[in-house]
C-alpha cells in the first residue's frame, strides 16, 4: 500500500510540474494566444497543418484520418472569422474511382496570391516516395473549391511550406523528393499553377538528406532556403538571381531532429523561424528571430514537455501579428498568436536553448 501511495504521489507531482511548465510558457513576452483549432477532432490523427489569411479571416488546413499513410486520410479545413474556429470539413481525398481505390492525402499548403485565386496544394499517394502533387483553387476565399487537378509529371508543388510570390508574380515553391534519397529542388509557376518549371536537384542525397525547404526573400532580392535534414541540423542555400541558380547546401548553426520547419519574412525586415531546437527530439518547439537569416536569437518556447510538437506553419497577418499552427502530439492542431514587436530576444549558444 505504501508503494502505491508513493507512486500516486509521484504522478501528482509530475503532473503539477508539467502544468507549471506550461503556465510558464503561456506568459512569455510576445505570446498572445495558444488554442486548439479543434478540441475533439472527428479522426484520431492530425498532422502537417497550413494557415493563410483571407479577407474574411484565417483558414487552416491539415491532413487527418485514422493514422498517417492510411487510405482514409483526407485534407480538412477550418476557418476563423474572428469568433473562433469553425467545424472542420473534408475538402479533398485520395479517391480514384477509375482505379477503384483510395490513397492517403498529405501535406496541404494554402497560399493566396496578390491577384489570383486561393490555392490549395496537397499530395496524394501511398507514401512520400510515390506521391504526386495536386491542386485545387477557390475564388471565394475558401467557401467553395474547384475540382482537384493533378500537377504535371515531375512537379511536386510546394512540398510542405508556403511558396513566396516574386515581384513579377511568379510563385517560387520549395520542393523535394524522397524516391532516390532525400533531395531538394525548386519549382516556379505562372498563372497560379497552370505553367511550371523546376530546377535540377540542389544536393546529392549522399551529402545531405534534405527535404521541405522554407523560403525567405531578403533585401536586395537575395533568396534563402532553410531545410530539414537527416543529419541533425538545418541546412541553407542562397540564390542571387531570383531562384534560377542556388549555392551548395551548407550547415547552419541550428539543430534539427529530422523534423519540419517554417519561416516568414516579417515586415520589419527580420526573419522568424519556427522549429524544434534539438538534434533528436520533437518535444520542444521554438521560435527564433534573425536580422540577416544567419545569426538567430531565441524568442519563444511554444511547447516543452513529453510528446511530439512538429510541422509548424507560420504567417504574418495584415495587423502585424504572427500566426503559427503545428501538430500537437499527432492528435490535434494547435494555433498560436504572437506579437514579434514584444519578444524578449536572447542569444542562442551552440545547441543549447537559453533558459
Amino acid at each position: 500500500m505504501k508503494n502505491v501511495f508513493l507512486a500516486l504521489s509521484l504522478i501528482v507531482l509530475m503532473s503539477a510540474d508539467m502544468a507549471h511548465a506550461q503556465d510558464n510558457l503561456a506568459v512569455q513576452a510576445g505570446l498572445l494566444k495558444r488554442e486548439f483549432i479543434l478540441d475533439n477532432p472527428p479522426f484520431k490523427a492530425s498532422h502537417a497543418s497550413t494557415i493563410v489569411e483571407t479577407k474574411y479571416g484565417l483558414l487552416a488546413a491539415w491532413f487527418g484520418g485514422s493514422r498517417e499513410r492510411s487510405p482514409d486520410v483526407g485534407i480538412w479545413i477550418a476557418s476563423n472569422t474572428g469568433d473562433g474556429w469553425s467545424a472542420p470539413a473534408e475538402v479533398a481525398n485520395g479517391i480514384y474511382a477509375d482505379e477503384g481505390r483510395r490513397y492517403p492525402c498529405w501535406n496541404p499548403v494554402l497560399f493566396l496570391p496578390k491577384n489570383g485565386p486561393l490555392l490549395l496544394f496537397y499530395k496524394v499517394g501511398p507514401s512520400p516516395s510515390e506521391w504526386w502533387g495536386m491542386l485545387m483553387t477557390s475564388w471565394d476565399n475558401g467557401k467553395s473549391w474547384s475540382a482537384p487537378t493533378r500537377l504535371p509529371r515531375d512537379i511536386i508543388g510546394p512540398v510542405r511550406n508556403k511558396p513566396v510570390e516574386l515581384p513579377d508574380g511568379v510563385l517560387l515553391c520549395g520542393a523535394s523528393t524522397e524516391d532516390a534519397g532525400w533531395r531538394i529542388h525548386m519549382e516556379t509557376t505562372r498563372s497560379y499553377g497552370k505553367f511550371w518549371t523546376r530546377t535540377s536537384e540542389l544536393n546529392s542525397a549522399l551529402e545531405f538528406g534534405a527535404i521541405q525547404p522554407t523560403i525567405l526573400v531578403h533585401a536586395g532580392g537575395q533568396i534563402q532556403i532553410l531545410c530539414r535534414t537527416k543529419q541533425h541540423f538545418v541546412v541553407e542555400s542562397w540564390s542571387k538571381d531570383g531562384g534560377k541558380s542556388w549555392s551548395p547546401l551548407k550547415k547552419t548553426s541550428l539543430p534539427n531532429p529530422n523534423s519540419g520547419i517554417d519561416a516568414v519574412k516579417l515586415r520589419d525586415g527580420r526573419s522568424l523561424l519556427v522549429y524544434n531546437h534539438s538534434t533528436d527530439q520533437r518535444s520542444m518547439l521554438n521560435v527564433a528571430v534573425s536580422e540577416n537569416g544567419t545569426d538567430w536569437q531565441a524568442a519563444l518556447v511554444l511547447e516543452n514537455e513529453p510528446g511530439e510538437f512538429s510541422y509548424p506553419a507560420v504567417i504574418q497577418t495584415s495587423d502585424g501579428l504572427v500566426h503559427a499552427t503545428y501538430t500537437w502530439k499527432r492528435e490535434r492542431i494547435r494555433h498560436v498568436v504572437m506579437d514579434p514587436a514584444k519578444f524578449n530576444l536572447r542569444s542562442i549558444t551552440g545547441a543549447e536553448w537559453p533558459r
